[in-house]
């Protein structure tokens, strides 16, 4: 596996984003298919392996410390604070939370260190800015998680070039995650940059557009009750329609690349710039391979501007987050 550039870190190319065995695409897989997935991937020379405590209300990274604790020396470990499962009304159901305040963001990591079976996290994301905490109370007590030797480097999450800035002059961040494939652009306005300015990796993640770059999602009717992509206005009937319009296109140019449509969408980031960390997610062991196969396909210039022209912020129909999800994020948008 090719090596890229994360902090202090060097990992594989293209990492694997872990979210989609426990939590956001319906009933979490069970836990001999996710561990098959994870020693799968860590045998394929994956080493940058992405939770967070929010994916399945800490099941996630619990799954990653029993499965991968006797590797742990094999790989990059990053998770994520600042919005987790709360029982609110004390009824025993949990809910999706943001806080951003130091003291939860220790106890969060406290927590995060005993499900991952690990005494340090190599880099800890603020999964969402709580608007209602400034940027650099929330990443100074992240960076006092560094001084205290809980975690190696700081990141953020969906954040704009803004609060980047505003949070790297407070403590070095190591990294900014964000949505990013040919689907979603919104990290071109200023993010990406940025990044490259301040020697900030970017971790790219939904690199195949959440399926849809894979070419096989056609009828979005037929997704889980519970799938994320229920809410988010470019999967909706009439703009999920327009929007495969766009896919005859974009199969052709894979086939003459020689690749699949998912490697197509993770080769053209990796081709973005080599700060670019895809982190595609997958419960299947013939999708990790395929996706992993990525690193190995090239494309020339005539291919990159034929993708660029096709599928772009102007091209792709639906905002990508619901009202309520967009006023969450920080990030710069068309």
């Amino acid at each position: 596996m090719q090596q890229r550039t994360l902090g202090s870190f060097q990992v594989s190319a293209i990492g694997l984003g872990c979210m989609n065995l426990s939590h956001a695409y319906g009933a979490p897989v069970a836990a001999e298919q996710g561990e098959r997935l994870l020693l799968s991937a860590l045998d394929a020379g994956v080493t940058l392996f992405d939770t967070a405590t929010l994916y399945g209300f800490g099941a996630n990274e619990s799954l990653i410390g029993k499965v991968l604790k006797p590797h742990r020396n094999r790989f990059t470990l990053a998770s994520k604070c600042g919005m987790q499962g709360v029982d609110v009304k004390g009824d025993g159901k949990l809910v999706r939370v943001i806080d951003g305040r130091p003291q939860t963001l220790r106890k969060t990591c406290e927590d995060s260190l005993r499900r991952l079976q690990t005494d340090v996290i190599d880099l800890y994301y603020l999964h969402r800015w709580d608007k209602s905490v400034p940027i650099e109370e929330s990443v100074g007590a992240l960076g006092e998680l560094v001084r205290k030797g809980h975690i190696r480097s700081v990141g953020l999450s969906e954040v704009s070039a803004e609060t980047l800035r505003k949070a790297h002059a407070e403590y070095p961040i190591t990294a900014l995650q964000t949505e990013y494939s040919l689907w979603t652009r919104n990290a071109e306005i200023a993010v990406l940059d940025t990044c490259n300015e301040l020697g900030v990796a970017f971790v790219a993640f939904s690199p195949v557009g959440r399926g849809f770059l894979c070419g096989q999602l056609q009828d979005v009717s037929a997704l889980d009750a519970n799938d994320i992509r229920r809410t988010m206005p470019r999967f909706a009937a009439q703009p999920y329609a327009a929007n495969l319009r766009l896919l005859p296109a974009y199969l052709q140019i894979a086939e003459a690349a020689g690749c699949t449509p998912a490697q197509l969408a993770i080769a053209w980031l990796l081709h973005r710039g080599d700060h670019i960390i895809p982190i595609p997610g997958t419960t299947n062991l013939s999708h990790l391979a395929e996706d992993l196969d990525a690193a190995h396909v090239t494309l020339d210039v005539a291919t990159m501007e034929k993708l660029d022209a096709l599928i772009n912020q102007n091209t792709v129909i639906g905002s990508r987050y619901n009202a309520q999800s967009n006023s969450e994020v920080d990030t710069e948008e068309f």
